[in-house]
């Protein structure tokens, strides 16, 4: 927990030295530094599909988990999560669309996709070996500064899920770890780089909105469908 707990303080971090500098920058500067961030975010997505080994598998787990991911509204209940710390924080919320909920929701799903919060939990988790985390750590504390000049004190409490998360896994890594292997994390992290492009085309780019909290479920059904393949074809 030792790891997860530092990426916790380097989100806080991060998002508190980006809403200093954040008010010192000009509308148009952050527009366009948030469209900067959009084409980054939708690049290192895509470098992450190109992990794939079976693309049929993250298709099925973007359709299935898109299904269950309706089915329980999670876009709803995260934005929801959004609207409600804000309410608590200012007293007052601009509902769904506000700049704090976008924040969250976006900053939320990029700290939560990836292999390295899984694999350095599990490492965290059975052998108190942090060091994975703490690179994470580095990298969404860095990302944080430039996500919360931008869009604001939501993206410190995306700082929440990730403890959540990452705390939840170190605490079953003793299973996980017996059950995961290469082929179940690469299409995991390729299912997570959709996402990822999603979040750039929707949340950042503006191009097209799409529920992305929604498909939240594939990165489960991912290297569940890749288990479950390996027993039928054995």
């Amino acid at each position: 927990m030792i790891g997860t707990l530092i990426n916790f303080a380097a989100i806080i971090a991060g998002s508190a030295l980006g809403i200093l500098f954040g008010s010192r920058l000009s509308e148009n500067l952050k527009k366009t530094v948030i469209a900067g961030m959009g084409l980054f975010t939708s690049a290192v997505g895509l470098q992450m599909f190109l992990k794939t080994e079976n693309a049929l598998i993250v298709l099925g787990a973007l359709i299935l988990g898109a299904i269950l991911g309706e089915w329980w509204g999670l876009e709803e209940k995260l934005a929801t999560l959004g609207t409600w710390l804000e309410k608590r924080l200012s007293g007052s919320s601009g509902g769904n669309s506000s700049n704090f909920v976008r924040g969250f929701l976006t900053a939320s799903v990029l700290f939560c996709t990836g292999p390295m919060g899984v694999l350095g939990s599990i490492s965290d988790g059975l052998r108190g070996d942090y060091l994975t985390l703490s690179i994470k750590s580095v990298l969404d504390g860095i990302t944080s500064i430039a996500f919360a000049s931008t869009l604001g004190i939501g993206v410190a409490f995306s700082a929440l899920p990730v403890l959540v998360y990452q705390g939840l896994i170190s605490l079953l890594a003793a299973q996980l770890n017996s059950i995961m292997n290469i082929s179940m994390m690469n299409e995991m992290t390729a299912t997570g780089g959709v996402l990822l492009i999603g979040i750039g085309i929707s949340s950042l780019l503006e191009i097209k909105k799409i529920r992305v909290g929604n498909f939240l479920p594939a990165l489960v059904l991912a290297p569940a469908m890749v288990y479950l393949l390996a027993l039928v074809t054995r």
